[in-house]
This record gives structure tokens, sequence and C-alpha cells, in this order.
């Protein structure tokens, strides 16, 4: 089970000719991918964590050791001049080392002054697990094909993660107390040794009861405006603090399907959580874990494939909604019904399917040993579906 990560030979590949940037939430992995499996392709390493002085100073001065060494760079976010500080040395060292940085925020986001960094590397997420890196399935995709799922089933590997999730720590121990702990020690980690190294947040206390609240709202419309009453603090503060966590990694947002991106963001987003472990709700929990994989697929074929390609859902006035929809150049591929046990093929599912012209519509089931098709929608068994995906 899990005998390496799937981006470790794209990271190895891309790192040939430019800088490779890996975010992700803390404790994804980040830094075993880097210095145990990813450095397997170079001749020698430095690795380098920001919050350990004597590193910092040796990045500072320069301090590189080894000829073609792979240099990794640990949490540099964290300094605020880092892009400068990337830059310099990679325009000076480039001939000699390979560049691998990592971080728990979106490295992408946190560009503090001075000059780009455009054209010098490539950025990765690295998400949790998925069935299909457990199960060491690697696929091929195509835009507007249909996923190649295979017939065997995975349930027992499925119900791991549906209980444990996908962050290693707790998924290879599968110990329910190991889990417990980490959902009672995430947060104040998360605030501790994250966030206050890089966001000035004024009211902490009350961003902690946001984090808190969450898992609560997980797969419906989120509405700022009830939190912000329940709360008693301003929409803007809300605002800031979901935009914060997320950029943290700690939850995403998708929003509705709509060909004019402004308006389609200016409606209410669902939003999901990194970590789907501790989401209470049995049937909140399982689209939420249907969500993180369609996340990362359709990261994946941005990142690295290098497709316009977007996550949402579906909605119409009258309250007619599907979960989710994969589309490319905002062109339908397929759309995604997720039902607990319900094998009837969703009426909604039906409509939009045949209003957008999607070529391909899945109704995703959390009972094992199915897989038929009908009125043009494929019902599956979620531990088929998922392994068609990254």
């Amino acid at each position: 089970m899990v005998k390496s990560r799937s981006l470790t030979k794209k990271i190895i590949e891309d790192l040939k000719n430019k800088m490779v940037f890996v975010g992700g939430p803390r404790q994804v992995g980040k830094t075993t991918l880097a210095k145990d499996l990813v450095s397997k392709g170079f001749p020698s390493k430095n690795y380098f964590n920001w919050d350990f002085k004597p590193d910092r100073e040796k990045i500072m001065g320069y301090e590189f050791l080894g000829e073609k060494s792979l240099l990794i760079f640990d949490e540099i976010h964290k300094y605020r001049n880092w892009k400068n500080l990337i830059k310099g040395i990679y325009d000076t060292k480039k001939d000699k080392y390979n560049f691998l940085i990592t971080c728990s925020a979106r490295m992408n986001i946190y560009r503090k002054g001075g000059d780009s960094l455009q054209g010098r590397y490539h950025y990765y997420t690295l998400h949790p697990f998925s069935l299909a890196e457990i199960t060491n399935i690697a696929n091929t995709f195509e835009p507007f094909e249909e996923l190649m799922i295979p017939g065997k089933s995975y349930e027992n590997e499925f119900e791991s993660l549906d209980k444990f999730g996908g962050f290693p720590e707790v998924f290879l121990k599968q110990n329910s107390r190991i889990l417990r702990r980490w959902h009672n020690e995430k947060i104040e980690r998360l605030f501790r040794e994250e966030i206050r190294d890089v966001e000035n947040v004024r009211d902490l206390g009350n961003m902690n009861l946001l984090a808190d609240m969450l898992p609560r709202k997980v797969s419906s419309p989120l509405s700022i405006n009830a939190i912000r009453e329940e709360l008693e603090v301003s929409h803007k503060a809300v605002s800031n603090w979901l935009m914060i966590l997320e950029n943290f990694y700690y939850h995403f947002r998708i929003y509705p399907f709509h060909k004019n991106e402004t308006r389609a963001i200016k409606k209410e987003a669902k939003l999901y959580l990194t970590d789907w472990s501790e989401i209470p709700n049995e049937s909140a929990r399982f689209e939420n874990l249907i969500a993180s994989h369609l996340l990362k697929f359709t990261q994946y074929l941005t990142e690295y494939e290098g497709y316009k390609i977007n996550l949402g859902y579906l909605k119409t006035k009258d309250k007619k909604e599907v979960d989710f929809l994969v589309s490319v150049n905002k062109k339908p591929w397929f759309a995604i019904e997720v039902k607990l046990s319900d094998t009837t093929p969703s009426k909604n599912l039906l409509y939009f399917k045949e209003r957008l012209k999607i070529p391909f519509a899945y109704q995703v089931i959390k009972k094992t040993g199915i897989d038929f098709v009908k009125e043009g929608i494929r019902v599956i068994s979620a531990d088929r579906f998922l392994c068609g995906l990254v």
C-alpha cells in the first residue's frame, strides 16, 4: 500500500528545467516527498528548514554543498522577502543546483514584493492520499473522453480512507485514538505554527471559532452573512478569515458552473475540508471525500498537463442541483451526483446532462459492488469510481 506519491516522477522531470514549488496542508507529506522520494533522482541533496536558525543562516549566506545537488527549501514563505531571496539564489546558482521549495501555504498567493518569479518555476499541490494513490493505480486522461475505471472493487481501502482521511500520519497507522488526537491538535497547530508566522490576524479567537464551525457547513451553500451573525463580527472579517484558512489549505470552495466566471464567483460557494475525517455527518463526509478526489484530479490536470480545467457544481434558480461538474475550457466534461445508497438515476443529473449536453454523467454510491448504466447515467460504487482518478 502507498509505494510512492503520484507526483514524484512528475516533479523530478520538471526539476530538470525549472524550480518546482510544492504547496499543501501541513503534515500532508511534503517534507517526506522532497527528502525521501524526489531526492532519489539526484546525486545529493541539501535540505534547509526556515524554522531552524542554523538553516536560515546557511540560506542567507548561500552556503550550499555538493555538485549538481538538489536544494530543498522548506517553509521559506515565512520570510517576508522570500521571493527576492529565491530569485537571487536561483539566478546565480541554477547551473549548479536544482531547486525544490515546499510550504504549507499557497506560495502562488504569498508573493510579497520584489520582481516576479514568472517563468522560473512549476507549481504543484500535494493533496492527501487518494484511492488511486493508495492502490497504486496510475491512470491517463484525455479531456472529453470517458474515465478509465477499473472493474475491481477496493472496499477495504475505501473504508479506511473514509474513516481516517488521507493524511499520512493517521491513515498509515489507522488507529482511532490517534485520529481523535489528530483532530484535537490540528487546528491549534495551524494557528500556532503557521498562520501567526505569516498573517496579522487581530481576532484569532473568533477565527478559531470559525474553523470549529466549518465541519458543520460542509456541502451546503456557504452563507457568510449567517456566520457573521453567529460570531457577531463583520462580513469583511469572516471573508478575510475564510480566505486565510483557504490559503493554508484548511478548506476549499467550489462555485456554480457558469461560462462567465465573475458571475459564478458572486454566487454562493460550497465549502469542503481538506481533511474529511473530522466531519461527523456521514453524508457530508462522503460528499467531501468525493470533492477532495475531484479537486486533486482537476488540479493535477491543470498543474502538470496544462489544461484549463475547473471543478464546480450545477444549480438553477428553481433549485435543481447536481453536486459536481468538471469542465475544460468552460465546456462540460462530466457531472457527478453523490448518493449514499440511492441507485435510481437522479432526475436533476438527467436534466443537466440533456440541457448542457454533458458527455458523461456519474451517480456515485457509497455502497460497494454497483456498476451499471441506465438512461445514460453510470451508477457506480465510489470504491471503483475514485480509482479512475488520480
